[in-house]
């Protein structure tokens, strides 16, 4: 598949490799960290980075649950078939340990050009041999850093990524940290050829995952997309959301259960507790650890209304990225039905509930368009992008901005997102606004109020301002 997008992510590793070949860094050598959820494309990134080049490199990638005598046994030999111009210095090597299997790495890589090396699931060589992360530390400290290489760690654990690069960690404060997001929506208009609107639906579906994009038709809209894909039992679109999962959250785990509590739309503590509990509620004890780890490996996101009134009692959660949200809302229950044949009843219950479920889902991606428009010249103050809502969530403002968060000094603005297929934003929904506006903490009489609309409006409004899809689409151009 020929390589799309993802020009940003390319342009801060060519920069990373020009550090080193320009001599500017406090080391010869640099080192980065790159993770990501699972199949967001790290591997495919690095790896065509790595093409472009032009420099020799080496790309090792772990295996997960592997004997660590297999693994540094295979390393060595990935180091002697590698291009870089010491591979045959080491031909025949052995290593009773990671310290000296990667001193061959150092012996292998140049002393006087730039060189990448990239070690692909660094989790799986963590949790393989407890002594991975001192090796790597001193390896580093006494030999790759003084040479003018490009060493990249890639995984997809991000809690363990993370947690690599902290205070008492053995590699701590030598890396750089790169986070590989989905691919974002101007590169997803960009892959399927569709108007701002149908890319809006595509992200929707699959999330920007390459794999699932690979895909789609050329300018196919969604409505016909669907029905081709959930024909397939094999289809990207079905099978890898549970690859996706599987990977990190058995399905008899607690985990689990949680996250299909919050992917089949459950957003408060306690409906998630009684959600994922079955016949008992999840205790707090038990529930508040779940939550907090899923967050921390970005798999789910939560937000708090934002006002200029302290309120973390109406914590919302929600699934983090939308190929997955989309997944556990209707493809997860809807296998056995794709399975036996029976494609188009879920189409129809997807059919039944996509206006509903995509109004919510597309809020996220609206904020964070907001966010990366915001300041302009009509809000220059303007540098947080939230919403607003109650225990009741009556009423419920889809878009607040103002100065700051997670409490704000000064609101700039209220707003409501329409994205219907045929309704425009008419006067129906603005007086609504403006009634339901009044009600949060902070709103003044002249707050200015705002609109998005998949649609458009109808007739004259005194709206300061209306953003389009493509208004939103652009945002990341």
């Amino acid at each position: 598949m020929e390589f799309q997008g993802r020009a940003d992510d390319l342009q801060i590793l060519q920069q990373q490799l020009r550090t080193i070949a320009d001599g500017r860094g406090a080391t010869r050598g640099r080192a980065l960290t790159v993770t990501g959820r699972r199949r967001v494309g790290k591997s495919r990134l690095v790896q065509e980075f790595c093409d472009r080049s032009e420099v020799p490199y080496l790309v090792f990638q772990a295996t997960r649950g592997r004997n660590p005598v297999t693994e540094r046994a295979d390393f060595l030999a990935t180091v002697a078939q590698s291009d870089l111009p010491g591979a045959e210095l080491v031909a025949g090597l052995q290593a009773g340990d990671w310290n000296q299997a990667l001193r061959t790495l150092a012996l292998a890589v140049p002393d006087d050009s730039p060189s990448i090396a990239v070690l692909d699931e660094v989790p799986w060589l963590i949790e393989q041999d407890t002594e991975f992360e001192g090796a790597l530390q001193t390896v580093w400290d006494r030999h790759l850093s003084d040479k003018p290489v490009l060493l990249i760690l890639v995984g997809s654990d991000q809690s363990v990524m993370q947690a690599l690069q902290t205070y008492g960690r053995p590699f701590f404060g030598r890396a750089a940290t790169m986070t590989i997001n989905p691919l974002h929506l101007a590169d997803v208009q960009d892959f399927t050829g569709l108007d701002a609107a149908e890319a809006i639906d595509a992200l929707l579906i699959t999330g920007g995952f390459p794999e699932v994009l690979s895909s789609w038709p050329h300018a196919m809209p969604s409505a016909q997309f669907l029905p081709q894909a959930l024909s397939d039992p094999l289809s990207p679109l079905l099978v890898s959301g549970e690859l996706s999962l599987l990977g990190e959250f058995p399905e008899s785990s607690r985990a689990r259960a949680v996250l299909e509590a919050v992917g089949s739309g459950e957003r408060t503590f306690s409906t998630i507790a009684a959600e994922a509990g079955g016949s008992a509620a999840l205790p707090s004890g038990t529930l508040s650890p779940i939550l907090a780890t899923l967050l921390d490996k970005r798999v789910l996101a939560v937000d708090d209304p934002l006002s200029t009134k302290p309120d973390t009692k109406n914590r919302r959660y929600r699934v983090a990225d939308p190929y997955l949200r989309f997944w556990l809302a209707f493809l997860n229950r809807g296998l056995p039905l794709v399975e036996r044949g029976r494609s188009d009843l879920l189409l129809q219950r997807i059919n039944r509930s996509w206006p509903s479920w995509r109004g919510r889902a597309v809020e996220p991606i609206i904020r964070d368009a907001l966010l990366r428009r915001l300041p302009d010249d009509t809000w220059p103050a303007t540098e947080a992008i939230g919403g607003w809502w109650n225990r009741q969530n009556n009423p419920e403002i889809d878009l607040i901005g103002a100065d700051r968060q997670p409490v704000a000094k000064r609101l700039h603005f209220a707003g409501s997102i329409k994205w219907l297929d045929d309704r425009p934003f008419d006067r129906h929904d603005y007086d609504a606004l403006a009634r339901d506006a009044a009600k949060v903490p902070g709103a003044t009489d002249d707050l200015p109020l705002i609109a998005v609309s998949r649609s458009g409006t109808r007739g004259p409004l005194p709206l300061a301002q209306v953003w389009s899809p493509q208004d939103i689409a652009d945002a990341w151009r």
